[in-house]
Order: structure tokens, then sequence, then C-alpha cells
């Protein structure tokens, strides 16, 4: 029997979301994409690595960009950001995505804002993030505001559909990965 690290969730975990977003772009069109929250890039490389296209992304820590930029050299661009104040022009690109991160934001609604301002008309998003079920997700978000980890929400899927219907996006459809994931895909 192989023992697992402590680091293994992670890396399943994020992989899981990872193959979710590939598998959601396989059927959209794009010449260029965004991931915001990108972390040390691992979803950047993936996507770098199966498709030909212009690919950027913006992570609030500058350390975990060294790191990405160290794995992806010049294939991508990379900037530190805030997913509220995006560091690009109107209407740029044509798919976001947002993995794993969504659940730290605090003003979610203005990200969403953020996101419709920076994509190209018809432009997609595609969030995969944290999921939990009921009543875990109410005891979870009770002790959130308790950690250290940054997170600030675990959303419903009926929350997500809020604040998506709220900021203008169309074509919403949810799907859970797991017990513990689930990705939304939307279009401006």
């Amino acid at each position: 029997m192989v023992k697992k690290k402590a680091g293994d969730y992670n890396e399943e975990h994020g992989k899981k979301l990872h193959d979710g977003v590939i598998s959601k772009l396989n059927h959209i069109s794009f010449n260029n994409l965004l991931d915001v929250g990108c972390g040390t890039g691992n979803l950047l490389s993936r996507i770098s690595s199966k498709y030909e296209v212009k690919i950027a992304g913006v992570d609030i820590s500058p350390d975990m960009l060294e790191i990405a930029r160290d794995k992806l050299g010049e294939k991508a661009d990379l900037r530190v950001g805030d997913s509220e104040n995006l560091p690009f022009d109107d209407e740029c690109f044509d798919v976001i995505t947002c993995t794993d991160s969504f659940h730290h934001y605090p003003h979610p609604g203005n990200v969403l804002i953020e996101f419709k301002r920076i994509l190209k008309p018809e432009g997609h998003i595609i969030i995969a993030d944290l999921s939990v079920p009921q009543p875990f997700k109410q005891l979870s978000n009770l002790l959130i505001p308790f950690t250290k980890d940054g997170d600030v929400r675990i959303y419903s899927e009926s929350e997500i559909r809020k604040l998506l219907v709220n900021t203008g996006f169309k074509g919403f459809e949810w799907e859970q990965i797991n017990m513990s994931a689930f990705i939304v895909t939307a279009f401006k």
C-alpha cells in the first residue's frame, strides 16, 4: 500500500479541476486566455502544451508568479494583480479561467464585473472551485472567518447562478466534478 503525502490531495484536487477546465476548453473556439489566480502556472502550462493560443495569468502573489515564470518562460504574459482590478484592457480575452481561487474573493460580484469588462463579446468564463455538500457547506462558511487559509466563502450552485445573472452573464452551465469541486461556465 502506498502512503499518501499531505500534498497529494491538493495535487489530485488541482488535477481534477484542470482536467475539467481543459474538457470545457475543447468545446470553445478561442485565440487567447487569461487565468485569474494562476498561482504557479500549472493550468497555463497544460494549456500552452495543448493549444496554439496566447496565454496570460494574473495572481496577487509575486512569489507564485516567479514559479510560474520559471515554468512558462516567455510563453505567458504574467502579471501581479488583484481580481477586482485586473491589469488588462477592456474586451481583450476570449476566455477567462479561474481555478481554485474564487472562494478567496471577498467581493465576488466585483470580480465578475471585472471579468466581464475584459472579456470580448461572447467571451467565456470557466470557474472551477471548491464545493462542499450541505450541511457541511453551511458549517464551513460559519468557520471560515476563524481560519487563516484566506478562504472567504464556499458557494452553492444557486449562489453562483445568482452572481452570474446579476452581473449579466448568460448560458450558465454547472457540473459537479466530485464531492469537493464544481465547474461552471457562462458567456458574456
